[in-house]
C-alpha cells in the first residue's frame, strides 16, 4: 500500500498532481453549479459562494480544477466553514488568520474525475472576482492570460508554486485595473 496524501512530501505530492491544461469545457460550469448547491446545504445561508479562477474565464485553457471563492463575514464562520468542509470529505491544503484554502477530488492515484479548490476568505477579501469579470469582459487579455499560462505550464509542470507566482505580476496588474473601473 501506498503513502496517504498526508504522508507525502510536497514534492511528491506536486508529481502525483501536476499542472496541465486543458481546451475550455463547457461542462466546467455544471460541475460549479452542482457544487455550489450541494455547499449551499452544507454551509449557512448567508455565506456567498463564487466561480473564481480560469474555468471560469471564458473561452481559455485552464486546468481542470474549479475554483470556488466561499465568503463568510467572520473569523468564527471562517473556521466553522472550514471544518464542515473538512467533515465533508475535503482536505485541508493552508490556513492562515483569514483566509482557509481545501481541496476535493485529489487520491493516492491522482486526480479524481472532478476536482474542486475551496477558497474560504472575509467578506471584502475577493479580488479573484474583479481579475475574473475583467477577464470576462476583455476577451483579448484573456488570452493574454492564456498565452502567459501555456509559457508556464511545462516550465512549472511539477511545481504549483513556482507556477502560480509567475502568474502574480500578471494578476495583480489586471486586477487592480479591474477595481478602478
Amino acid at each position: 500500500m501506498g503513502k496517504s496524501l498526508s504522508e507525502m512530501s510536497l514534492e511528491e505530492l506536486w508529481q502525483l498532481f501536476p499542472i496541465f491544461l486543458t481546451e475550455p469545457k463547457p461542462y466546467w460550469a455544471y460541475w460549479y453549479a452542482a457544487e455550489e448547491n450541494r455547499l449551499k446545504c452544507l454551509l449557512p445561508p448567508q455565506t456567498e459562494f463564487h466561480h473564481i479562477g480560469s474555468t471560469a474565464i471564458k473561452g481559455i485553457m485552464a486546468k481542470p480544477i474549479i475554483d470556488i471563492l466561499v465568503v463568510v463575514n467572520s473569523d468564527a464562520k471562517l473556521k466553522k466553514a472550514a471544518e464542515i468542509l473538512q467533515n465533508n470529505g475535503c482536505i485541508l491544503m493552508s490556513e492562515s488568520d483569514n483566509r482557509i484554502s481545501l481541496n476535493r477530488g485529489y487520491t493516492e492515484k491522482g486526480f479524481d474525475e472532478k476536482v474542486f479548490h475551496y477558497h474560504i476568505r472575509l467578506t471584502g477579501d475577493t479580488d479573484e472576482i474583479f481579475f475574473r469579470d475583467y477577464l470576462n469582459a476583455n476577451p483579448a487579455v484573456a488570452k493574454e492570460y492564456e498565452e502567459l499560462k501555456l509559457r508556464l505550464w511545462k516550465q512549472y509542470e511539477h511545481n504549483r508554486d513556482a507556477y502560480t507566482n509567475a502568474k502574480t505580476e500578471f494578476v495583480q496588474k489586471f486586477t487592480c485595473i479591474a477595481k478602478k473601473s
